[in-house]
């Protein structure tokens, strides 16, 4: 029985199909064990190789016929997406990518911003300080993110806000699985202000800065 670690049962069960599949332990088209087999060869339930099964059917290495089962898929230069990859990421890694991300596009947006970019900022931040006093979690992260979004787009680099954007959607469900209360969530409001007054003043280094803080206490 294969041993596994309870990071998430179906992404480590999903993981070793991988490795497998890529290995050549299974050749393309081959048609994989029986579920009861899976479940007794990972010392797993019914619902966790079905999710495994998912994760690999979206990520192009299987495929599912209706009443037949489910087969290698021919994966030559397949490969998982950003979007895949990032729901399969731990707390930790989601943090040091945002602090890579959002410091770089505080600082470019800094160089970057006009008198229109501002007020956009300033839109998103009264909503989340509304979100805030009403305590509303939804509604305070879609303001939340959406000040970041208008953050990345100043920056000039559409390459850096189609990133963020991908990274955007693990990080809102990261932030709703974990805090339920926007008194946690607005804890680091005052650096969020003194982050917009770096990028009104046009001050990259300082925008850097800030950011690094607010992403530093985890908001």
């Amino acid at each position: 029985m294969a041993i596994i670690q309870k990071k998430s049962l179906a992404v480590e069960v999903a993981d070793q199909l991988q490795e497998q599949i890529l290995k050549g332990s299974y050749s393309v088209n081959q048609k994989l064990p029986i579920e009861q087999k899976l479940m007794d060869r990972f010392g797993v339930g019914r619902s966790t190789i079905r999710e495994a099964v998912k994760i690999l059917v979206n990520s192009g290495y299987l495929r599912v016929q209706q009443g037949v089962g489910t087969f290698v898929e021919d994966n030559s230069g397949v490969n998982e997406t950003l979007y895949q990859r990032l729901k399969r990421a731990e707390p930790g890694e989601l943090e040091e990518v945002r602090l890579i991300l959002e410091m770089k596009i505080a600082e470019k947006a800094a160089m970057n911003r006009t008198g229109n970019d501002i007020s956009k900022m300033e839109h998103f931040l009264v909503k989340r300080a509304k979100a805030a006093e009403a305590n509303l979690p939804e509604e305070y992260i879609a303001a939340h993110i959406g000040f970041y979004m208008a953050m990345a787009d100043i920056s000039g680099n559409a390459i850096l806000t189609e990133l963020f954007k991908s990274f955007s959607k693990q990080w809102r469900s990261a932030i709703l699985r974990e805090y339920h209360n926007t008194g946690v969530l607005n804890a680091a409001s005052d650096l969020h202000y003194k982050l917009l007054d770096s990028i009104i003043r046009q001050d990259p280094s300082r925008a850097w800065y800030w950011s690094g803080k607010i992403t530093g206490q985890g908001t």
